[in-house]
């Protein structure tokens, strides 16, 4: 068995540096919601230095909010904002002699994207003109999965660690009580059952069968390190090898 361990990074709240020894993918924040072009740069020279895929991170232009706001953007515009994100940090890992592997959209528009069949579209489409070989990260069983198919590019379904889901797949929202879950031992248990069985447990106590091609530890989580550091231990201790997104 293998997994892929991504992690959120450069968006200047957490500890990228340890945490980039224990994860096999990082999404680089892209300036809209987090990061600069010197955080840009220093995430990916970092990565590459550990031998860690890069991936664009890009999000709604929501800095106040941490990208974590849902907003009504038209998919053309959404369409736009990609393509700029993405060929902003492309050219940064270019000049640092490295190459984009992924892109996962950030935050809210992650989320609307999981179930907004047109905005999901539009984010395909733009990866798939920017640059077809790129691998498009959604939630598994969501909405950009089934549209960055449609559009032929390698889609990468994923599961996380670190936060609850409701009996539909989705994820549970933020202020609902239990949505992140701040406990590492019970994210690496979570993270387990999901690469080894396929399955969680619904907030309502349902078991929701999932595709686990990628796992998310959140870099800005207090407990992000701790959880890298215990899941990569764990999963190397089950046989079960953490390398880049393999993407069906």
């Amino acid at each position: 068995m293998h997994i892929d361990l991504n992690a959120d990074l450069g968006e200047g709240c957490g500890d990228d540096a340890a945490i980039l020894r224990y994860v096999s993918s990082a999404n680089i924040a892209c300036g809209w919601h987090a990061g600069d072009a010197r955080t840009m740069r220093d995430t990916a020279r970092a990565a590459l230095a550990h031998g860690v895929a890069l991936g664009a991170h890009p999000s709604f232009p929501d800095r106040a909010h941490f990208g974590r706001r849902a907003m009504q953007r038209a998919p053309a515009q959404v369409y736009q904002d990609m393509l700029d994100q993405i060929g902003a940090l492309d050219e940064i890992v270019r000049e640092e002699g490295g190459q984009l592997q992924h892109v996962k959209p950030h935050g809210a528009l992650y989320n609307q994207a999981a179930g907004d069949e047109a905005l999901a579209e539009a984010i395909a489409r733009a990866v798939h003109d920017y640059h077809p070989g790129l691998k498009l990260v959604g939630l598994a069983g969501g909405a950009l999965v089934r549209q960055a198919r449609l559009q032929g590019l390698n889609a990468v379904e994923e599961v996380f660690a670190d936060r609850a889901y409701l009996a539909d797949g989705s994820l549970a929202p933020r202020e609902l009580p239990g949505a992140v879950i701040v406990n590492p031992v019970q994210a690496v248990a979570q993270t387990l059952r999901l690469v080894e069985q396929g399955q969680v447990t619904s907030q309502d106590g349902r078991t929701v069968q999932l595709r686990a091609d990628s796992v998310c530890l959140h870099g800005d989580s207090a407990h992000a390190l701790d959880v890298a550091r215990r899941l990569r231990a764990r999963l190397e201790a089950r046989g079960i090898q953490v390398c880049p997104q393999r993407a069906a």
